[in-house]
């Protein structure tokens, strides 16, 4: 099964809904997810931290705080996420930075 941790996140995601009003679709989803986050090419920890600097540059701090989270328990170091976030501020700017520290703070 896939991180129960991203599970439960998405327990809390707006397409929730979906599970009731679509459980065809919702399951679709799931499978995606599943799917994009397997070990293939790219390790799972590595496709996480991708997903975590995503998140941090849209302003998503939950998903940064599940995902970071998520990716330390797949093997990724603190290292590894901040050199993450460096690139993240970088290409996005000091928003990204501040959603990251928000996410982190009780985490690091």
């Amino acid at each position: 099964m896939f991180d129960s941790r991203i599970s439960d996140y998405m327990s809390e995601d707006p397409l929730n809904v979906f599970r009731k009003l679509d459980s065809e679709f919702f399951r679709s989803i799931e499978n995606v997810r599943e799917f994009t986050f397997a070990d293939r090419v790219l390790s799972r920890k590595y496709k996480l931290l991708v997903a975590m600097a995503l998140d941090a540059s849209v302003g998503a701090v939950e998903g940064v705080r599940v995902l970071a989270q998520s990716a330390m328990d797949a093997g990724a170091t603190k290292e590894e996420i901040a050199e993450v976030l460096r690139v993240t501020h970088y290409i996005s700017g000091v928003g990204s930075t501040y959603t990251a520290a928000h996410a982190l703070k009780d985490i690091i």
